[in-house]
């Protein structure tokens, strides 16, 4: 299986983010690596079009909290910074078999709502992004989070493929706050 990663990453980065936080190879290594994870696994829920597929298209965007406010306001009426937007492109799309490209869809990270909670968490940036990308994967695959057992779920797949790898380490496991705010964590 291939990933094609539109990646764009001309965020409001810092000085002081690590610089392979912006770069391709990172992320397509990361997440291909937690997409063969859930597709191997036939406990973890998985549309069987991306476990069958010979190549998966997303999109991720790293912007600001304008930016996300914006989306936000438009796609889910709340007129509110956010960390995450997933908008999944398999949700409303029928099933075909034997596609051999399949299309998840985008996520989008608000750099700014990341550091801040990166500070509050009391980890790194690198754990923080790392966090939210997973979140929105898993949101382009299907997962939800509607009550407090599919979040717990959720949640602690999350962790799983953190703990598991990719290119973009975590320097540090701190616990997460599991509880449902408008931040979509």
């Amino acid at each position: 299986m291939e990933l094609d990663l539109a990646l764009d990453a001309d965020g409001p980065w810092a000085p002081e983010d690590p610089t392979s936080l912006a770069e391709l190879q990172t992320w397509q290594t990361t997440l291909m690596d937690w997409i063969q994870t859930i597709g191997a696994d036939p406990a973890l829920p998985c549309p069987a079009v991306v476990r069958q597929a010979d190549e998966l298209c997303l999109g991720l965007r790293f912007t600001d909290d304008a930016t996300i406010t914006a989306l936000n306001s438009t796609w889910r009426h709340r007129n509110q910074a956010t960390d995450v937007l997933s908008f999944a492109a398999l949700e409303d799309a029928p099933a075909l078999p034997d596609v051999s490209s399949v299309e998840l869809g985008d996520i989008v990270i608000s750099l700014d709502t990341a550091r801040r909670q990166a500070s509050e968490q009391q980890h790194s940036l690198n754990r923080e992004l790392r966090w939210l990308v997973s979140h929105g994967l898993l949101h382009l695959l299907g997962w939800d989070h509607p009550d407090e057992t599919s979040l717990t779920a959720m949640l602690q797949l999350q962790e799983q493929l953190l703990d598991g790898g990719g290119n973009v380490q975590a320097s540090e496991l701190h616990p997460v706050d599991t509880t449902v705010d408008g931040n979509a964590r």
